[in-house]
């Protein structure tokens, strides 16, 4: 059913505001597609509710209002929760007994883009069938028919406190034994969907926080700041002498974090230390681990010298979740942090992965960067090339010619991935091996080869 999907990719459907298909026109089509979706499904005699979350875009406002309405028209009744993270939405989802969850967000991505994603009633994301139902949907004579009137039509209302129940549910991860007295905790909130969230968390258990990026205009959100930009936190933990540094992206399903001398520990490292800690303590399911393809080999490595089994699943959170759910494996991520406590929460969730971190550093009596030194990175390339299509990679003759090449050099000694990304026009270039340069050059001219099949003109 994926290959039936047009306007959902890996992570919802994204674009550009205001172009298509991120207009109002789809957004109302789209709520109508899923309200009868969720219309036809069991719900206790009730008429539906979904939630609608959104980040700080300023975009967000035209897109919920319209979703809202379609949702509405439909006989499904609306809570609107405004700015909030991702993985607190798919929380109040379940919490609030809701019949699905609809979060607008470009995650990372710049402000002019926006996007949309869904959670189903138990807070996961929708599997690839049900998002191509949605699509089928939305292009049929079936919605017209299937209009409420009168009395039937759906109400929306605004839920004031969200912010705070998702607060109180970060807090209770957090071993109730233990604050974070002491430490001062640098942390950029990228302008977006944790800006009040984030610090609030972290002031409440103790901590001594500052903070940067948490002044949203609706235009700054992911402006050269947040985990997209590490480097940014790091600077300003340094300068603020921090014991840790956390940055969150826009709608904070992921961190990155800055040990106490300025340097990045990534998803990878995150999951490392984690599952140490987990298989300590003896709670990590089955002894294993869910990363993607993308992870660094020196993740497998360590986790492997732990007796600790790394499953790889297809670059996305919702393809980790799926083969964490698969697998009964209770922890999974991917480099870039999104990381998974499915103990906790059903999705990604950046505070709750720091405040995990933060855990186990006041348990051990432990720096970050003591922690982290359990993963030694392989050194890895990774680049992008801009595309202006995606037609299958072993139908690209340079391309096919350049990686078979890669892969013969790196036999037994490194790995070679070639990916689309699902939210971008863009391919995805990936080598790892133990030597820096001859992995440079094999990436450098693997993507030359793609923008010679199928790279947009440079101006």
């Amino acid at each position: 059913m994926a290959a039936l999907r047009k306007l959902f990719g890996t992570d919802g459907i994204r674009g550009r505001a205001n172009v298509h298909p991120m207009t109002g026109d789809v957004m109302l089509q789209l709520g109508r597609a899923l309200a009868l979706v969720f219309r036809l499904a069991p719900n206790a005699g009730r008429a539906p509710r979904v939630l609608i979350g959104k980040d700080t875009r300023r975009s967000g406002y035209m897109l919920e209002d319209a979703l809202a309405a379609g949702l509405c028209s439909m006989g499904v009744n609306v809570l609107q929760v405004g700015p909030i993270p991702t993985p607190g939405l798919a929380f109040l989802t379940v919490d609030m007994r809701c019949d699905a969850g609809a979060m607008i967000t470009a995650s990372h991505n710049p402000f002019e883009d926006n996007g949309v994603k869904f959670f189903s009633r138990d807070g996961f994301k929708l599997p690839d069938e049900a998002e191509a139902r949605i699509e089928a949907l939305m292009d049929s004579a079936e919605l017209a028919s299937q209009r409420t009137f009168g009395a039937d039509i759906g109400a929306a209302r605004r839920i004031d406190d969200a912010a705070g129940r998702y607060i109180v549910f970060l807090k209770k991860t957090f071993p109730r034994q233990r604050t974070l007295e002491g430490l001062r905790i640098a942390i950029d909130c990228a302008n977006g969907a944790a800006y009040k969230v984030a610090p609030t968390v972290l002031e409440e258990l103790g901590a001594d926080v500052v903070a940067i990026g948490n002044q949203p205009d609706g235009t700054n959100i992911n402006a050269g700041c947040g985990a997209t930009h590490p480097e940014h936190v790091a600077a300003f933990a340094r300068r603020e002498r921090a014991d840790v540094g956390i940055a969150v992206d826009g709608d904070a399903d992921r961190v990155i974090l800055i040990d106490e001398r300025g340097a990045i520990v990534d998803g990878d490292q995150i999951l490392a230390m984690c599952a140490r800690e987990l298989r300590l303590r003896d709670e990590l399911a089955r002894n294993a681990v869910v990363g993607t393809v993308m992870s660094n080999l020196g993740l497998e490595r360590a986790l492997a010298g732990m007796g600790i089994e790394l499953v790889r699943a297809d670059v996305g959170d919702r393809y980790v979740v799926e083969a964490m759910l698969r697998e009964k494996i209770n922890l999974g991520g991917e480099q870039s942090g999104h990381v998974v406590f499915l103990d906790h929460n059903t999705t990604g969730d950046g505070m709750l992965t720091a405040l995990q971190v933060l855990a186990l550093m006041r348990r051990e009596q432990r720096p970050l960067s003591e922690l982290a030194a359990v993963m030694q990175r392989t050194p890895q390339v990774l680049k992008s090339v801009r595309v202006r299509a995606k037609p299958p990679l072993d139908e690209l003759p340079s391309a096919r010619s350049a990686a078979a090449h890669a892969d013969a050099r790196m036999q037994g000694r490194g790995r070679v991935n070639v990916r689309y990304s699902g939210t971008e026009p863009l391919a995805r270039v990936m080598i790892e091996g133990d030597d820096a340069a001859e992995i440079e050059q094999l990436a450098s001219e693997l993507c030359e080869a793609i923008r010679k099949d199928i790279g947009e003109e440079r101006a």
